[in-house]
């Protein structure tokens, strides 16, 4: 038996079904993911779902009247971006209107009210010193005694004083529990003596003056005297505050701890288990840009669960060194622990068991993947380079995205339905090949879409409609281009099957470079661009890769299958391969030599 001809596939030729059965496989498993997860639909853009819409207003700093610039409000973008948005398809939009305003769109179906904290929450992330906590008055009620006593393994995304900072190596230290200087139950009076002892214990060398050696023992003791009475001031502003906050409380909530200095100790609240607790903080160590890079991990080591690993700069690894090895020397909780803060909240509060030197660190504890995830994103991107305050809050109705939805639906219909009568009218039977390889890549990217919206967050919005449409020309472009081939093999006078495989790789290549270039255009815009467009841009990318896979392993094998039949092979008038029609030569025939040898010699003048 005579090997196949180089360049031909002898399994692609003789074994087709191969290729329809992986592509059905891959249909049937698609499918079934998406009615198995339920999400039978993809998820719609702001456009066609409606959504909320935020506007935020750019406020300069205390001490930076020109913080508002170009530069600051672009890097306050795309950190706003990076937090909300992922992958960046999941259609929140995050851009500037003006000079000094940013818009963030977020389409229904997204958990609006965690990315309006997240886009809300602006203020500068600080690493304070915790000095003393306790459970909030208003809360000391509801709270429960695994609550107050020993941390609940389930702390929220807000608070997780359960967890424990560490070096490279895991915590071996007991976890942080929200224990406080004071019992929930404690007077006032209580509670003002444990704020002064913490503050005199917390005290850092800044806050007292120091005299010089040529200061004259008055000046020395007036210079004393001075920096004591303004420290006993500030403790008893501090004492009061603190004996009178009450976290339970949400207007106390949204003041507590705003307005403090980084220099300065503060009172701020925090949630542990659905429980509010009050804190009192030492001046901010490490601010948020000294964090480098945060992200949440599993720790496979050990199974111990997720964990939050922190990279520092080199100016934030020595802070972070230093204030780990003061708190180090605590051992009682909770002055070992320093407390996260983000817009004069505390999110965090590990405790300290060493030293954390080398610029890495993990804070590990009882955490959910969302949890970790959370805090991993505070601890990135948590230090704006702006304050900003929400301006309006305003929902946005479906009703013109509906419309809209149902024009760009129609368009899409109609061009199908055109691009269908045309394949019918020319091509003929061939459309028996072009209409079921539509049909194919359509509940490829329907079933594509429908499971990337709760994976990767992917919402359809109009212009990605707009793409799907394009992706009809594209996918029937690579039909002409294949079936024009076959129909030139046909004029040279070649049959069917043989017309079929020759003409296959030469339309292979046209199609693959068709097909990168969309790509390829495709990659680009959704590099380049933010928003909607990128909708566009990752819908014909993906449509233009769906259309090579069906192509390869549903047009060609069903057209080889194809050509086996009667009606095909034949050249059927009605079969859009008929060679009358196509104005073929004559089908080619070898030339034989006469039979039998010629009967004597041959004369040479006869020659």
């Amino acid at each position: 038996m005579a090997a196949p001809k180089r360049g031909r596939s002898a399994s692609a030729q003789s074994k087709p079904g191969r290729s329809l059965a992986l592509i059905l496989i891959a249909i049937a498993a698609l499918t079934g993911g998406m009615f198995a997860s339920g999400n039978t639909t993809p998820r719609l853009g702001i456009d066609l779902a409606g959504g909320t819409s935020i506007t935020l207003q750019a406020q300069n700093e205390p001490g930076q009247p020109n913080a508002i610039n170009k530069t600051n409000m672009n890097t306050a973008v795309e950190i706003m971006n990076r937090r909300v948005n992922g992958l960046g398809v999941s259609e929140t939009e995050v851009q500037t209107q003006g000079t000094s305003n940013i818009i963030v769109n977020i389409p229904k179906g997204t958990n609006s009210a965690e990315a309006r904290q997240q886009v809300g929450t602006t203020a500068k992330l600080y690493f304070r010193p915790v000095l003393a906590q306790e459970v909030s008055a208003g809360a000391a009620a509801s709270a429960s005694p695994s609550a107050s006593a020993s941390g609940s393994s389930s702390a929220s995304p807000s608070a997780s004083p359960s967890s424990s900072a560490s070096s490279s190596e895991k915590a071996t230290g007991s976890s942080a529990s929200p224990s406080s200087s004071a019992s929930p139950s404690s007077s006032a009076t209580s509670q003002g003596r444990a704020v002064t002892d913490a503050l005199k214990a917390g005290s850092t060398p800044s806050s007292s003056t120091s005299a010089s050696s040529s200061a004259s023992p008055s000046a020395t003791s007036s210079a004393d005297a001075s920096a004591s009475a303004s420290a006993s001031a500030a403790a008893s502003k501090l004492e009061a505050e603190y004996t009178a906050l009450d976290c339970s409380k949400a207007t106390q909530r949204a003041t507590a701890g705003k307005t403090a200095k980084p220099a300065d100790a503060t009172v701020a609240c925090g949630q542990i288990s659905g429980v509010w607790y009050k804190y009192v903080l030492g001046p901010a160590r490490v601010d948020g840009t000294d964090v480098k890079k945060a992200q949440a991990v599993y720790d496979t080591q050990t199974a111990s669960g997720w964990q939050v690993q922190m990279t520092f700069t080199g100016g934030g690894a020595k802070k972070f060194a230093d204030v780990t090895a003061e708190l180090a020397k605590n051992a009682s909780q909770p002055t070992n622990e320093f407390g996260i803060v983000l817009d004069g909240e505390v999110v965090s509060s590990p405790t300290v068991s060493q030293s954390i030197t080398g610029g890495q660190a993990e804070i590990s504890g009882s955490f959910t993947q969302q949890e970790a995830q959370s805090l991993a994103n505070v601890l990135s991107y948590g230090a704006l380079p702006l304050s900003f305050k929400t301006q309006s809050v305003t929902t946005v109705t479906a009703a013109l995205g509906g419309e809209q939805l149902h024009a760009g639906l129609l368009a899409g219909a109609i061009g199908l339905a055109l691009v269908i009568i045309y394949l019918v009218a020319f091509y003929r039977g061939l459309s028996l090949v072009a209409i079921p390889s539509l049909l194919v890549s359509a509940v490829l990217t329907y079933a594509i879409m429908s499971l990337l919206g709760p994976t990767i967050h992917f919402a359809l919005n109009l212009p990605a409609v707009c793409g799907a449409i394009v992706a009809i020309g594209i996918t029937a472009d690579s039909f002409i281009v294949f079936f024009e081939r076959i129909r030139d093999e046909i004029r040279e006078g070649r049959t069917l099957r043989p017309a079929v495989e020759r003409a296959w790789p030469r339309a292979r290549r046209t199609i693959l470079v068709s097909d990168f270039v969309s790509f390829l255009a495709a990659a680009v815009l959704f590099i380049v661009t933010v928003g909607k467009v990128q909708g566009f841009a990752f819908t014909l990318g993906l449509t233009t890769v769906l259309d090579v896979v069906v192509v390869f392993f549903f047009t060609k094998p069903l057209m080889t299958l194809l050509a086996r039949r009667k009606f095909f092979a034949s050249g059927h008038k009605w079969s859009g391969l008929d060679p009358k029609g196509l104005g073929a030569k004559a089908p080619l025939r070898r030339t034989r030599r006469p039979a039998g040898p010629v009967a004597g010699p041959v004369d040479p003048k006869e020659a």
